[in-house]
C-alpha cells in the first residue's frame, strides 16, 4: 500500500483466512517503510501490527501528515539468516503512487490497443486456417473414411464369432478371423453366382415371350379401351430402342473399370476388416494408451456395446435369412417354380439386410418368375408370402432379435432412410447397427426418472366385453385354485 501525503494509516479488519504468514514483532524502518521482522524491541503500533496473521488496512485522506510515505509490506522473519523474508500477500491495496515513485499513472482516453487483441486475431486466424484445411483433407479422403466406417462396423460384426473360435477352440486370432471373413465372402460368392444362370435364364425367356405377351395385350386393349393395336405395330414402334441398347453395349468400357473400382473397394474394406479384428486387443491398446484410466473405461464400454449390438444384428439377421429361405425354397419347390433355389436365396438375404423395404424387394422377384411360369402359383406364392410375414415379425423374429436390437420401427426406419441418403444400399444397412449402437451408449449413460402419471402418458387399457370378462375372472379364479390345491 503506498501512501500519498497527508493520509494516515487504519486497521480496519484481522483476519486469518487470507493466508498471510504470522509475523513476528516487526516495526517501521526509516528510508522506504516496511514492516519487517526484527529481532530488537519493536515500537508499539510495529508490535500491535505484527502479532496478526493478516492485517487489512486503508489509506484516510483529509488528515495530518503521515509521519512517513511509501509502501508497506508484511514480511516474516527468517530465523536462519536473521534476515527479513519478502513474501508477497493479497491485501496490499494499491493506490496512485507518490509524486517521483513508481511508473507514471496511464492517461484518460489512451489510444493503444491492449496486448490480448492480437493474440486473439492471430488464433482466430490460426483456427479458420487449421479448420479449411481439415476440411480438404475430409474431402479428398472421403473415400477412404467410408471404407474405414465400414471396415470398423464389420470387424465389430465378425469379432464374436472370432473371439469364440480364439477363446473355445484354441485357434490363433489370425486364423479365426481369415476363416470367419472368407466364410461371409463364399456366402456372398455363392448367392451372387446362384443368381447369375437365374438372371440369364429370365432374360432369355421374356425376350422370347414378349411377342406373345403383346398379342394378347392387343386383344384386351381392343375389348376394354376400344383401340386395336397390333402386335407387329407394337414392335414397330419398339425398333426405336435400338438405339438405346447401342449406346449401352458402348458403355461397357466404363461398366468395366466401374467393376473394377467395386472391386478394388470390397478387397480394401476386407483388409481392414482382418487388420482390425486379427489385432483387434493391439488397437484397442493403442487408443487406451493416449487416455486417462477413466477415459479408457468409457472407451472400452462403448467398444463392447458396439460389437454386442452389431454382431448380434448380423447373426440375428443371417439365421433369420436361413429360416426365410429354406421356407420360401420349400414352397417354391411345391409349385413348380422353376429356379427355387436361388429365388430362395435371394429372397431370404435381402428380405433381412435390407431394412423397411428388403421384404418386398426379395419377394418381387420370386412373384416375377412364378408369374411368367403359371399366375396361380404366384397367387399362391403371394398368399404365402403374407402370411409368413406375419409369422416371422410376431413370433420369430422378437425372440431373435430380443437381446440384439431394441429398435423403434419409426427409428429404425429414420435410420436406414438416413444412411441411405448418405451412402446408398450400404449405408442403408450400416445404419440399423450404428442406430443401435448409439442408443445402447447413450442409454447406460442418461439417468431415468419416474414420469408422471397423465393422459398424455398412459396407455388406455383395452376394452373387454363383460361375458370375455366374466370368463377370464373364473379362469383365472379355477388356476388359483389349482395351484393352492397342489401346494396344500
Amino acid at each position: 500500500m503506498v501512501l500519498l501525503q497527508r493520509e494516515v494509516v487504519e486497521v480496519l479488519q484481522v483476519q486469518a483466512v487470507l493466508g498471510i504468514p504470522r509475523l513476528r514483532p516487526a516495526e517501521l524502518v526509516s528510508g522506504a517503510p516496511r514492516l519487517v521482522a526484527r529481532g530488537r524491541r519493536p515500537s508499539g503500533l510495529a508490535l500491535c501490527l505484527g502479532s496478526h496473521r493478516a492485517i487489512v488496512a486503508r489509506a484516510l485522506g483529509s488528515a495530518p501528515a503521515s509521519p512517513c510515505t511509501g509502501a508497506f509490506r508484511p514480511i516474516p522473519w527468517n530465523e536462519a539468516s536473521r534476515e527479513p523474508m519478502p513474501v508477497a500477500t493479497s491485501t496490499e491495496i494499491q493506490q496512485t503512487p507518490a509524486p517521483g515513485e513508481g511508473p507514471p499513472p496511464a492517461e484518460a482516453g489512451s489510444d493503444r490497443m491492449p496486448p490480448w487483441i492480437p493474440r486473439l486475431l492471430l488464433l482466430v486466424v490460426f483456427t479458420a486456417f487449421a479448420a479449411y484445411a481439415a476440411l480438404l483433407l475430409v474431402r479428398r479422403l472421403r473415400d477412404v473414411i467410408f471404407w474405414l466406417i465400414t471396415a470398423l462396423f464389420l470387424s465389430f460384426a465378425l469379432e464374436p464369432a472370432v473371439n469364440w473360435l480364439v477363446k473355445k477352440r484354441g485357434w490363433p486370432r489370425g486364423a479365426a478371423t481369415g476363416v470367419v471373413l472368407f466364410g461371409l465372402a463364399a456366402i456372398l460368392l455363392v448367392t451372387v453366382a446362384a443368381m447369375v444362370p437365374l438372371v440369364i435364364n429370365q432374360v432369355q425367356q421374356l425376350v422370347t415371350r414378349v411377342p406373345s405377351w403383346l398379342e394378347e395385350a392387343s386383344v384386351y386393349t381392343k375389348r376394354w379401351f376400344n383401340i386395336e393395336l397390333t402386335g407387329s405395330e407394337i414392335l414397330d414402334r419398339l425398333r426405336n430402342a435400338d438405339l438405346a441398347v447401342s449406346r449401352i453395349a458402348s458403355s461397357l468400357a466404363s461398366v468395366g473399370a466401374f467393376m473394377l473400382s467395386l472391386l478394388f473397394q470390397v478387397l480394401t474394406i476386407g483388409l481392414f476388416t482382418f487388420y482390425l479384428v486379427a489385432d483387434g486387443p493391439r488397437v484397442r491398446r493403442a487408443v487406451c494408451s493416449v487416455l486417462p484410466p477413466r477415459r479408457q473405461r468409457e472407451i472400452l464400454d462403448a467398444w463392447e456395446i458396439a460389437i454386442d449390438k452389431t454382431g448380434g444384428f448380423l447373426y440375428s439377421r443371417l439365421l433369420l435369412a436361413a429360416i426365410s429361405a429354406f421356407v420360401a425354397g420349400i414352397a417354391l419347390s411345391l409349385l413348380g417354380v422353376p429356379f427355387a433355389l436361388p429365388l430362395a436365396l435371394w429372397m431370404g438375404l435381402v428380405s433381412q439386410f435390407i431394412p423397411v423395404v428388403g421384404t418386398y424387394i426379395g419377394a418381387a422377384v420370386p412373384l416375377l418368375v412364378a408369374l411368367l411360369s403359371d399366375p396361380w402359383s404366384a397367387l399362391i406364392f403371394l398368399i404365402y408370402v403374407v402370411v409368413y410375414q406375419q409369422i416371422e415379425n410376431y413370433l420369430l423374429s422378437p425372440r431373435i432379435t430380443a437381446r440384439t436390437m431394441q429398435l423403434h420401427p419409426a427409428v429404425a426406419f429414420f435410420a436406414a432412410l438416413s444412411g441411405a441418403a448418405i451412402s446408398g444400399v450400404l449405408g442403408a444397412f450400416m445404419a440399423l447397427p450404428a442406430a443401435a449402437v448409439i442408443q445402447a451408449t447413450v442409454s447406460s449413460y442418461l439417468t431415468r426418472h419416474e414420469v408422471v402419471e397423465t393422459e398424455l402418458t398412459m396407455e388406455p387399457e383395452p376394452v373387454v366385453a363383460p361375458h370375455t370378462r366374466s370368463r377370464r375372472v373364473r379362469l383365472i379364479a379355477r388356476f388359483r385354485r389349482r395351484g393352492g390345491s397342489r401346494e396344500d
